[in-house]
């Protein structure tokens, strides 16, 4: 449910084909059922930009996806097209340096990752009971503004915290997104802050972000989003979104630390206002 919330958070009203317009078949039919050959091209081009995206920076994926899918798929079409994808990806830059390197930044970050998901898991029971537009600003305005406030010059920077200082912002993260359903943007708030290396902070997010999409691997079976007549429009979109992503690893790999942090910022900043832009107009 929290990550259905991340990516529903971004959902734009669909404009053009819907589910209804196009009924499901079996295997591939049920692809070319749901796209035409002309509509698969537009969706193949988005998975590779928002791998590509991801591949620069780490995260953005969800977001790049369901706002391009949406513009000729249902919401729920666009959300079933991008649960491979985002698993792939998330598994892809997680162990790009090695299971070892991601084991090595799980421990390093333990503190952080434990106070977040425990917190994370009873904010998540207030969801029904607290206004989400509430926290969509909440979270959307401090994240923008800290965006905004670095891009402009002025460089806030926090020295590797103690260990009451890292699960306090662990927590806090934790239940932002257990409230709002995204944990993204104060994720790589923290870590930008933190001056983290560029590999180190790519490598951080995959392991977070992925463990967020086996939950979401889990969850939308159980909703029946994903299932046998959508499976073949999400692997589809699998390959395009790891070869962006791979394009996109070679570009972060040709960047210096102080372009990375430029363009994280700049990501995060249109991804914070959209937050906002989502908590004021629903």
């Amino acid at each position: 449910m929290l990550v259905q919330n991340i990516i529903c958070s971004f959902v734009a009203r669909p404009t053009f084909a819907t589910a209804r317009q196009y009924p499901y078949h079996s295997g591939m039919d049920s692809l070319f059922s749901i796209l035409s050959p002309s509509l698969f091209a537009v969706a193949i081009a988005v998975a590779v930009l928002s791998g590509v995206v991801k591949g620069i920076v780490g995260f953005g994926m969800p977001m790049i996806l369901i706002s391009g899918l949406t513009t000729f798929l249902s919401p729920e079409l666009a959300l079933a097209g991008l649960i491979a994808p985002t698993v792939g990806s998330n598994l892809m830059q997680a162990t790009r340096n090695g299971p070892s390197a991601a084991l090595a930044s799980v421990k390093q970050f333990r503190v952080f990752l434990i106070a977040g998901f425990c917190t994370m898991v009873l904010s998540a029971q207030l969801v029904r009971v607290i206004p989400q537009d509430v926290f969509l600003l909440i979270i959307g305005i401090p994240v923008a503004s800290f965006a905004l406030i670095q891009l402009v010059g002025y460089e806030l920077r926090l020295p590797r915290p103690s260990f009451r200082l890292e699960a306090a912002i662990g927590a806090f993260a934790g239940a932002i997104g257990g409230l709002s359903g995204m944990w993204g943007p104060p994720t790589v708030m923290y870590l930008t802050s933190l001056g983290t290396e560029k590999t180190e902070q790519i490598r951080v997010q995959g392991v977070i972000y992925g463990l967020g999409a086996l939950t979401l691997v889990g969850a939308h079976i159980g909703s029946g989003i994903l299932n046998a007549k959508t499976v073949p429009l999400t692997m589809a979109l699998l390959i395009p979104a790891l070869v962006g992503m791979w394009i996109g690893g070679r570009i972060q790999d040709r960047i210096d630390q102080a372009t990375f942090r430029k363009v994280t910022l700049i990501v995060l900043c249109v991804a914070a206002l959209n937050i906002v832009r989502k908590g004021i107009v629903g």
